[in-house]
C-alpha cells in the first residue's frame, strides 16, 4: 500500500451491521469481486471507475454510487486526479427492515438498476453516517437517526427509480448451488459436487453460473470465504487461524486473495478495525 493508496475502514458496535470506509487511491485496482452487503458511497474527488452488470461506470464528485448484494464489480482511479471517496458497507439483516420501516414495500433483495445516482440528500446522510464513525464516542442516538436518514432518502427516491428497480430472476437450480457453496463453505468444494445439486453437467452449470452471477463457481467460493474471513478477523480471530479456517493454503495464499479487494492484508485490516492486533 503506497502513501497515495490509503484505506481507512471504521465499525461500531452500536452499528454492528455497518462498515465504513475511507479510501485514496492513485494507482491501486480492485480485483473482480462481490460483498454481501449493500455498498453505498460517495465520490469526493477524482474518478471512480468500474465494471458492473455488463456496465462500465464512472462516477464523478457528487455521485453515489449504489451496488447490491451480491453485484461482482471491480474498481480502479479514473482520469488523472487521485480518487478519494466514502463508502458504506450494510448487511441486508439491519438494512432492509429499515428500508421497509421508511416505506419501501418488499424491500427483501432491493436493487436499483442504476448504480450511479444523483441523489444530494442521500449524498450528504451517507456522509453524515460516515463522518459518525470517526467520532470518538457518537451517541446510540445519533448513529440510529443518520441511518435511518439514509433509508429514508431512498424510501422518498423510490418513485423516481422505480422504473428501474429490479430484482434479478436466478434460476432455482443455480439459487440451491449458491445455498450449497455457502453451507459447505469450508469444505473442499468440486465443480461436481455443485452440478450434480443442480442435477446438470459439470461444463452445463459452469456456464449458467456464470452467466447469472458474473463469475465462475470457484471464484464465488473464494469471495465467500474473503468475505466469512472477513467477519471472523473483525471478531479477533488471528489473521492465521482464518487463513487455514477457511481454506487457504497458508497465510500468504490469504495475504494475496484479501488485499486486492480490501487494499490492505488480513493483519492490516485487523489492526485497522479493532485496533488489536492478533499475530
Amino acid at each position: 500500500m503506497t502513501a497515495r493508496n490509503q484505506f481507512q475502514f471504521a465499525k461500531n458496535r452500536k452499528l454492528a451491521d455497518v462498515t465504513v470506509l475511507h479510501a485514496a487511491m492513485d494507482d491501486f485496482t480492485y480485483d473482480k469481486h462481490a460483498h454481501e452487503e449493500y455498498s453505498i458511497g460517495v465520490t469526493l474527488s477524482g474518478r471512480q471507475d468500474f465494471f458492473s452488470q455488463g456496465v462500465f461506470h464512472r462516477s464523478h464528485p457528487g455521485n453515489v454510487i449504489f451496488i447490491s448484494p451480491g453485484a461482482v464489480h471491480d474498481g480502479c482511479s479514473g482520469g488523472d486526479d487521485d480518487l478519494h471517496y466514502s463508502m458504506l458497507y450494510i448487511h441486508p439483516r439491519e438494512f432492509e427492515p429499515l428500508l421497509e420501516s421508511a416505506g419501501v414495500r418488499q424491500a427483501r433483495d432491493f436493487q436499483i438498476r442504476d448504480m450511479l445516482l444523483q441523489n444530494e440528500t442521500l449524498r450528504r446522510n451517507v456522509l453524515a453516517l460516515a463522518e459518525l464513525f470517526s467520532e470518538q464516542s457518537p451517541s446510540s442516538a445519533e448513529l440510529e437517526l443518520a441511518f435511518y436518514q439514509i433509508a429514508a432518502s431512498i424510501a422518498r427516491g423510490v418513485g423516481q427509480y422505480e422504473a428501474d428497480s429490479v430484482v434479478r430472476r436466478v434460476d432455482t437450480m443455480l439459487l440451491k448451488a449458491r445455498d450449497y457453496i455457502h453451507a459447505h463453505l469450508k469444505d473442499d468444494l468440486a465443480l461436481d459436487d455443485l452440478s450434480q445439486v443442480c442435477h446438470l453437467s459439470k461444463y452445463h452449470f459452469l456456464r449458467l453460473f456464470r452467466q447469472q452471477f458474473g463469475i465462475t463457481p470457484h471464484q464465488y467460493i473464494l469471495n465467500c470465504r474473503i468475505n466469512e474471513a472477513r467477519r471472523a478477523l473483525e471478531s479477533g480471530q488471528p489473521p492465521d487461524d482464518v487463513a487455514y479456517d477457511f481454506g487457504f493454503s497458508d497465510v500468504s495464499h490469504f495475504n494475496r486473495r484479501f488485499k486486492p479487494i480490501y487494499g490492505m492484508t488480513p493483519h492490516q485490516y485487523q489492526l485497522n478495525v479493532t485496533g488489536v492486533s492478533r499475530l
